[in-house]
Order: structure tokens, then C-alpha cells, then sequence
């Protein structure tokens, strides 16, 4: 067996690799986890939600801020561990920071690469900013890039990548479902919700903060057309940017604001919203396995096998846009049934199964 050490130090990170951890444990491999500590509160809580204990946790925002010393302090921190360790493989995830200072270090020290969720592609350095070069550049380092979608494996063999490095595995976040949903949940905001259908919005991207209020408005405007039949549930960012403004602009008795959730408290509210308007990542995966339709509050998206399926939809960030589309969908029943019932591109639950088996075996 492998001895696998995971870094991770963000929370969408560590719902991703969890069950990765999880059937790696199941395996019998020797694993080491590395928390670098970029999102404290909201990791660390995940962290006790799962009774998950990390053998190391650099704590990098107690140190660093801004991205060039959070990445250099994730590499100075990252190098001593896995000089101890020896691992055989490193594993990463997606596009953070800890993803590019762990990807660097396994290239430093000369130890096998693992990329999960490889090969998402904008082509757009700047959007999202910096996912999208992280990823690129954790691409030219890896040695088993565990990509979600036939489309994604398109982009490694323009780039060159070898074929027998790349493996089409789906996306480790539906296989994080069976550890988080409920049939006997219950929620304050699902109780609120209840005499109506459910609209769920996440924002909270870096690059959408300049568009905040021409998305603010457009919700606030949807709030309002649709108050008879539907309700607005907004998970808002701990970002005080963003809290601010929504504060100021989406004051309507038919929105509620609530705390950020914790995973599992994410997933159950999410499996009953009606629609998702959303400018995060992940969401666009989950939904879809949930057959939920997605209004991405993006022009561009790394998920583009979403929209060629139909479980997505790119609408951008203008109030107008917003309005149109939602109101499309929740007025014409056979749009709204088209994406509702499109087939989920991103994987069948078995992602963490097949990346350890493959680690095991090559």
C-alpha cells in the first residue's frame, strides 16, 4: 500500500477530499494530512464536524496575508513535512493556494504528484483569478491527473499530457452525498421557507465584488415579481463586502439571510431549492446530481460540460440577465423540466473508489 499524504486549507478542499480520505483509510493505505490553514474558522469547524484530526496544521493566515505570502509561506511550511514523511504520492485538489505550494513542493522533492479535480479550464487567466493559473501550473507537475469529465480530458491532451496519465474518474464531490444527506433533516431557514418553493443563491467570488449590486438588485427584483410562490434563501460570505451590501439591498421580506452552512447543513437545504443562482464552483456539480437547474452568475465557467448537458446555464452578473432567465425558467415549465431532467456529467459517486485503486495499482 501506498503511503498518501493529502493537503488541503480550504473548506471546498477538504469536502472533496474527504472521501477520498475516507476510502483510503478503508484500503489500508498509511495517509498523513496537511491542513495549511487558509480558511481557519470554516475548515477547522468542518474539520470537527467529521471528527477529522490532521497530523499537521501549518496555520498560514496567522502569519501571511495576501497571496504571494500566503503561497510562500505554504511551501516553507509544506517542504520540512514531506522531507519527515517520504511520502509515495502527494495528493492535492482543484486550485488553491495550498494546491499550488503542494504541487511545487512534490516537484522540489521529487515525489509523484496526484491532481484531483484536474484539468478544469477557462483559458482565461484571470477568470476565475487565480484559480485558473493554479490549475494550469499544477498541470505541468502532475503524474496522475484524476480528471471529472471526458471534456476535461480533452483539455490535458491538447496540452500534451500523456495518455496514461490521465484518468476520467467524475468528481469526488457527489461521492461526499452519502456521508451528508438526511431524509429526517430539519432546518430554521427550510421551516421559514416552507409555505413556498425555495430560490438558493451563493456569491461570493473575488472577481464578482465589483458586480455586487447589479446582482443584489436583480434578486431583489426576482424577490419581488415571484413573492406569491416562491422564497429566496441566501447562505451569505463571511467576506464583510459582501455582507454589507446584501444588508443594504436585499432587505425583502421574501429573502433570508442566514450564516454560512456547514456541509452537511449546505446539502440538505440545497436538495430542496427549486433553482440555484450561484457564482461558486462546486455547486454547478452538486446540483446537478441533484437535478437542480443552475443559473451560473459567471460569464465563463471551468464546468462547460455542465452547460453542453443542460444542467447549467451561464448568465453573467447583469441585473437583466439575471431577472430574464430566472424568470424563464420559473415560468415555462418545459425549460425548466429540459434542465431539471438533464443527465449529471460529473461522476456516479464511485470517484474516490476508482483514485485509490488506481494509486494502488500503478
Amino acid at each position: 500500500m501506498k503511503k498518501l499524504l493529502f493537503i488541503f486549507g480550504t473548506r471546498p478542499e477538504f469536502i472533496k477530499v474527504y472521501p477520498v480520505i475516507q476510502e483510503a483509510k478503508r484500503q489500508g493505505n498509511p495517509i498523513v494530512l496537511v491542513n495549511t490553514g487558509q480558511h481557519k474558522e470554516m475548515l477547522n469547524e468542518l474539520l470537527d464536524e467529521f471528527s477529522v484530526e490532521v497530523d499537521y496544521d501549518l496555520k498560514i493566515m496567522e502569519k501571511y496575508s495576501g497571496l504571494s505570502e500566503i503561497v510562500a509561506g505554504s511551501i516553507s511550511g509544506l517542504d520540512p513535512i514531506i522531507k519527515k514523511e517520504q511520502p509515495d504520492v502527494i495528493l492535492v485538489h482543484g486550485d488553491t493556494a495550498a494546491t499550488l505550494a503542494g504541487s511545487l513542493v512534490a516537484y522540489f522533492n521529487q515525489i509523484k504528484l496526484a491532481h484531483i479535480e484536474a484539468s478544469l479550464r477557462t483559458y482565461n487567466k484571470f477568470s476565475p483569478f487565480p484559480e485558473e493559473m493554479n490549475r494550469q501550473i499544477v498541470g505541468l507537475m502532475a503524474d496522475y491527473h484524476f480528471t471529472p469529465t471526458e471534456m476535461t480530458k480533452e483539455n490535458l491532451l491538447k496540452e500534451g499530457k500523456p495518455k496514461n496519465q490521465i484518468f476520467v474518474v467524475g468528481n469526488s464531490a457527489i461521492d461526499m452525498f452519502q456521508y451528508t444527506l438526511k431524509d429526517d433533516y430539519t432546518n430554521e431557514a427550510l421551516s421559514w421557507q416552507a409555505d413556498k418553493k425555495m430560490i438558493l443563491v451563493t456569491a461570493h467570488r473575488r472577481e464578482n465584488l465589483s458586480d455586487l449590486e447589479e446582482i443584489f438588485d436583480g434578486i431583489a427584483e426576482i424577490a419581488d415579481e415571484f413573492r406569491e410562490t416562491h422564497k429566496i434563501i441566501y447562505p451569505i460570505h463571511m467576506n464583510p463586502i459582501i455582507r454589507e451590501k446584501a444588508q443594504k439591498l436585499l432587505e425583502h421580506s421574501n429573502i433570508k439571510i442566514i450564516d454560512p452552512l456547514d456541509t452537511i447543513n449546505f446539502h440538505n437545504v440545497m436538495r430542496h431549492a427549486e433553482l440555484i443562482l450561484t457564482d461558486s464552483g462546486g455547486i454547478q456539480e452538486e446540483a446537478a446530481f441533484l437535478g437542480i437547474p443552475v443559473l451560473v452568475l459567471r460569464d465563463t465557467t471551468e464546468r462547460p460540460e455542465g452547460v453542453l448537458a443542460g444542467t447549467l446555464k451561464l448568465v453573467g452578473t447583469s441585473k437583466e440577465n439575471i431577472v430574464n432567465e430566472t424568470r424563464t425558467l420559473l415560468t415555462d415549465k418545459t425549460k425548466y423540466e429540459r434542465m431539471s431532467g438533464s443527465k449529471n456529467p460529473y461522476g456516479d459517486g464511485t470517484t474516490s473508489l476508482q483514485i485509490v485503486n488506481i494509486l494502488n495499482e500503478k
